[in-house]
């Protein structure tokens, strides 16, 4: 399945402070992962501060790719997600590092051997993610939920996994926050790791 590029449109402020459009077209930033053929990350927007500074600057997503968002940020991205092969079902894990690195976050990878997909991971933010088109499911450590397009998941600094079992891509929308472990919880996750 081939998607429809994104049309993104920015406004702002001219010097008299009436409303213009300051851009109107493609995204800037749409990356491919190298290690994951066929997932493709576009870049919409992202702010740098809670709460958001309303400036004139320029455009926030020119540069390289990052996961996460900006610390006291917010990050809106497009992902399409294609079909699990079985390649990537049995050799995936191997090339989760690079495919983070490529994002900017190499250690969001949690993936080990007896993880229950290869592209386990966890952020320290809550994202929206919205299901556009297409199927997934969302992989936990030991529970899955099949989403459909409408489906909205709250994800909450939980270890993840998007699994797409269909034929098709899937495209998801996913508006990330930056957050902080609630202290039982960053306790917690250390002493899984130490035991792990």
């Amino acid at each position: 399945m081939v998607f429809p590029d994104i049309h993104r449109v920015v406004t702002g402020h001219d010097q008299d402070g009436k409303a213009i459009i300051v851009s109107d077209g493609p995204l800037s930033t749409v990356v491919e992962l190298d290690a994951l053929p066929g997932t493709t990350l576009h870049e919409v927007w992202s702010t740098g501060a809670t709460p958001a500074v309303i400036d004139s600057g320029e455009d926030p997503t020119a540069g390289p790719i990052t996961l996460p968002p900006p610390k006291n940020g917010t990050r809106i991205r497009f992902v399409d997600i294609p079909p699990d092969s079985e390649d990537f079902l049995t050799h995936g894990a191997s090339r989760m590092k690079d495919a983070f690195s490529q994002m900017g976050d190499e250690k969001a990878s949690t993936v080990k051997p007896d993880s229950p997909h290869p592209l386990m991971h966890r952020t320290e933010s809550i994202d929206y993610g919205i299901v556009m088109e297409g199927e997934l499911t969302l992989v936990l450590d030991d529970s899955e939920v099949q989403l459909r397009p409408g489906s909205v998941v709250i994800q909450r600094g939980t270890n993840h996994a998007w699994a797409n079992r269909s034929d098709k891509a899937c495209r998801m929308l996913f508006i990330l926050v930056d957050g902080a472990y609630d202290p039982e919880i960053a306790e917690a996750l250390e002493s899984r790791a130490a035991t792990s």
